[in-house]
């Protein structure tokens, strides 16, 4: 039997360019959609942990007598919560736990880009954490009858676009710094989970605080996703928002900018120093 010499050839050739860019990002996304699927008590923890903390809030906001819309926020918040400890454990602290199980190695000769696999990390996170956040606003809202009022759901797609957009793109950017820094990643994780739920307003208004401070905190994409996605859909969230949803919606287009472009950088600069000093996948203690 002859081979036909044309299906040998297309066989040999290899992916290269934006086909291989999209490949690696659906190889990297697949087992994170998957493999969320084969722990079911992850999936458990990750919603009834996060509702143990809208709950508290909740019964304290009652309490006081805070606004009825109070509820609704902090709802909104627990569930965007998700996304936040996504990216702060799967996606900043990911390539120095790839360098601890000695898998960064073969990230860095590997044909494609850095960026394409943390993309890859990225949607596959996405996609499992927004089924959890989804659930989280469902049973919050049947459990603390909470009711909606949407102005523009046009905005609100494209301010939740615009949000993770960014925030991913801080999670890929922090990923080059979180491995330069070695060990003192662990550290920072933890050291920057707290502080981020009280400056980002995931339970309260971010125009409670100062306005230095609100304008500060709205270099996390969240703070100003999570406002500008409150002003939207609850009647009263325009007179508690901190800026407009205009206003909001340009600054995330520029973090998306400033974000997506610094983790470029770093991600060049890191594989650069990796192969001029050849020790930075070493696991050093």
């Amino acid at each position: 039997m002859q081979s036909n010499p044309s299906l040998a050839l297309s066989a040999s050739q290899k992916v290269t360019g934006w086909r291989l860019f999209l490949k690696t990002i659906v190889a990297r996304a697949y087992p994170r959609v998957i493999g969320q699927q084969r722990e079911k008590s992850w999936i458990f923890f990750d919603i009834f942990l996060p509702m143990l903390g809208v709950a508290a809030y909740v019964y304290v906001y009652r309490a006081i007598g805070a606004p009825e819309e109070y509820v609704g926020f902090v709802v909104m918040g627990g569930a965007m919560t998700s996304f936040w400890m996504n990216v702060l454990w799967s996606m900043s602290s990911q390539l120095y736990w790839e360098k601890e199980q000695g898998n960064l190695a073969l990230y860095i000769i590997a044909p494609n880009s850095m960026m394409a696999i943390l993309l890859g990390m990225a949607v596959g996170g996405l996609f499992a954490t927004a089924l959890r956040a989804a659930v989280i606003i469902v049973v919050g809202s049947l459990m603390f009858n909470v009711t909606y009022s949407v102005a523009s759901f046009t905005q609100l797609l494209l301010v939740f676009f615009l949000a993770m957009t960014a925030l991913y793109g801080m999670g890929m950017m922090s990923a080059s710094l979180f491995l330069l820094l070695s060990r003192e990643a662990w550290h920072l994780s933890n050291l920057a989970q707290e502080p981020i739920y009280l400056v980002s307003g995931f339970y309260f208004p971010i125009k409670s605080l100062n306005f230095w401070v609100a304008a500060a905190a709205s270099i996390i994409p969240l703070t100003l996703g999570l406002d500008a996605m409150r002003q939207l859909i609850f009647p009263s969230g325009a007179l508690l928002g901190f800026l407009s949803v205009e206003v909001e919606i340009a600054v995330l287009i520029v973090l998306c900018v400033l974000f997506l472009t610094a983790a470029k950088f770093l991600l060049d600069y890191m594989e650069k120093l990796a192969i001029r000093e050849g020790r930075l996948t070493e696991s050093r203690r």
